[in-house]
């Protein structure tokens, strides 16, 4: 008899739908589907937190389209891959996580990690299932990746019984499943479409706004295509960014604030209407806008501003659908508009302000200066990775992305700690592929402390991630090292330190270090930009730069009162 192992036969099924990627923390009782996955041709990049685990495997989803695999132990490993897969969930990104869990014949027994891990992952993803036999492996992982990535994409479960790991049974008598097809293609009702169009043909101050989903979807050729044609003012939101240049003409993201409240038609692809657009609602939009929403998702639309037009399908096929209306029609919106003037005028009088604030010489460095030169350096083609409060949202105005799938942030859940765990997927990517991008994480200090360890994991595999650590003593601000010496001598830290301070100028440059990677400590602009140079030259090790910046840095003046308040 041909007999096969439970281990070998999850890695081969994941194998035969094209998981190439698989991230984790191995233990009892899944080591043995680690290493079948590696047999398998399965790249494996063992993780020190399940959390970053499930970030990063969600990460590779979204970069590639097709889900990477988080395997994790039973109970508490299950439970801390619960993050990773509500916030890819969230995020509509693919990933598969299999759980290792009790021995069948032990299960209400309380056996070693028990948890209802079935059940409790179903609050957490699409599908979430235990294979019945071993025969059944196959199928399950089959339409575990399936529903991963068809539909709106996002975070599938199955559990692995440890009976059934080590298990065997004849080949001959699994049930065999090839590899799932990409998605299907659907389309637009015609009559919306053309309904879309003279809907945007009326507008006064029309604007596209650029989701992920757009990029998720691969439209970046046809989208710059039609909004060239077009001549169509656009908007990208933060993981949008670069689904066409950020520095393209048509750009308008300088005059965020003013396009959102002073637009009368929104061409709305593959966003949603939540709480980083702010709803769609007054006072952030204006109150009689019309919407033109394109989404893959038929839940989606009417979700809090009811649409003048839904067109449901996939991003790319609908945006070639009203591109072919627009180059029938020879439609232009005009390029002199009043609508353009106002838009660049408020981009131009924007910049001013950022780049006074950034050209300031004073010691310790703000946000500005610090992004400002680092916008100088950093190669058109990199992966920028972020995420911190100050330093995502000041980022995200400053650091430029010229190509799609090129920004990773906390995205729609607002989640702290992915940054590393995104990075060592995007490093993955680029290493196996010989791509030659460079990947640069770009952290608070806060940010950077919820899977900073994860450092170790770069240096292990020999990954040349650029982390920047912008580091402000804090979470949103911090005390100077003077004002942290003086509270030391007035009693019980506990009750004197301010909720939001951390350790002043913490030396994670050391961490790196410490596991064999460069640590820069950077005080100026100086050795900001050697720092930085050095670091994008070095091809052998990761870096990290741990840039000490004024702890009372803020956001410029915003115009309006409802931008006060700190957004992710």
């Amino acid at each position: 008899m041909d007999e096969v192992t439970g281990a070998e036969l999850i890695a081969e099924s994941l194998k035969t739908q094209n998981v190439e990627y698989m991230f984790g923390i191995v233990g009892v009782p899944i080591i043995e589907v680690a290493m079948a996955a590696q047999a398998a041709g399965i790249k494996y990049v063992g993780m020190r937190n399940e959390q970053a685990a499930c970030y990063a495997a969600s990460a590779i989803g979204y970069i590639t389209g097709r889900p990477g695999a988080c395997l994790v132990v039973s109970g508490p490993g299950l439970i801390h891959a619960l993050g990773g897969m509500a916030n890819a969930n969230m995020n509509c990104w693919p990933v598969v996580v299999i759980g290792g869990s009790s021995d069948q014949n032990q299960e209400t027994a309380g056996a070693f990690q028990e948890f209802p891990q079935v059940e409790a992952c179903r609050l957490y993803s699409k599908f979430s299932a235990r294979p019945s036999s071993l025969e059944a492996i196959p199928s399950v992982i089959e339409k575990a990746v399936r529903t991963s990535i068809y539909g709106r994409p996002g975070a599938v479960y199955v559990d692995i019984a440890g009976d059934m790991v080590n298990a065997k049974v004849d080949r001959s008598k699994v049930r065999e499943a090839s590899c799932c097809p990409p998605p299907p293609v659907s389309l637009a009702d015609h009559a919306a479409v053309t309904e879309a169009i003279s809907v945007l043909k009326a507008a006064k101050t029309p604007l596209v706004i650029i989701g992920k989903g757009a990029a998720y979807s691969r439209a970046e050729t046809v989208l710059r295509e039609f909004v060239e044609i077009s001549s169509l003012p656009f908007l990208p939101t933060p993981m949008g960014k670069g689904t066409l240049p950020d520095d393209h003409p048509n750009c308008v993201a300088a005059a965020r604030s003013r396009a959102l409240l002073q637009a009368d038609v929104i061409l709305l692809l593959g966003a949603r209407l939540n709480w980083i657009l702010h709803f769609g609602m007054p006072p952030r939009f204006n109150p009689h806008v019309k919407i033109i929403q394109v989404d893959l998702c038929a839940e989606e639309m009417g979700n809090n501003v009811r649409p003048a037009v839904a067109l449901l399908g996939d991003i790319s096929a609908i945006v070639t659908q009203l591109l072919t209306c627009v180059r029938k029609d020879g439609w232009k919106y005009p390029y002199d508009a009043v609508w353009w003037s106002t838009l660049k005028s408020k981009m131009a009088a924007n910049e001013k302000i950022s780049k006074s604030l950034a050209l300031q010489a004073t010691l310790p460095m703000n946000y500005y200066t610090v992004f400002h030169h680092m916008s100088q350096l950093l190669p058109r083609d990199c992966i920028i990775v972020s995420e911190g409060a100050n330093t995502m949202d000041i980022g995200r105005t400053m650091l430029n992305n010229h190509l799609p799938r090129h920004r990773l942030d906390a995205g729609t859940f607002g989640t702290m700690g992915v940054g590393l765990g995104f990075a060592i997927a995007a490093a993955a990517v680029e290493k196996s592929r010989n791509k030659g991008r460079r990947v640069v994480c770009v952290e608070g200090d806060s940010a950077f402390g919820f899977s900073g360890m994860e450092v170790e994991t770069m240096c292990r595999y020999n990954l040349p991630v650029v982390i920047v650590v912008v580091n402000n003593n804090g979470i949103y601000s911090g005390v100077s090292p003077e004002t942290w010496k003086e509270m030391t001598k007035m009693g019980d830290l506990t009750s004197i330190v301010p909720p939001v301070s951390l350790l002043p100028e913490a030396r994670y440059d050391e961490v790196m270090a410490a596991f064999g990677g460069r640590g820069l400590l950077v005080r100026t602009v100086e050795e900001l930009r050697s720092a930085l140079e050095l670091s994008l030259s070095d091809w052998e090790r990761p870096s990290l730069l741990n840039v000490l910046i004024d702890p009372s840095s803020d956001r410029k003046q915003q115009e309006f009162p409802w931008l006060t308040r700190s957004n992710l």
